[in-house]
């Protein structure tokens, strides 16, 4: 994964610290940008999309 390249997420500013997102053919990565080298979240384009859908329903559940 060393070569594939992380993108920034739209919604972040300038200097604040983000969501940085890699993806292959099988695997989608997140990573935060204050430590791009500290911890990586790995998930298949499924269960990512599963993630994304009930972040959308519910944005605000703890």
């Amino acid at each position: 994964m060393s070569t594939t390249p992380w993108q920034k997420s739209s919604y972040c500013g300038e200097g604040e610290s983000c969501v940085h997102v890699a993806t292959t053919a099988k695997t989608i990565h997140l990573t935060e940008s204050s430590d791009p080298t500290g911890a990586i979240l790995t998930a298949t384009p499924a269960a990512f999309d599963t993630l994304l859908t009930t972040l959308k329903k519910d944005p605000h559940r703890a």
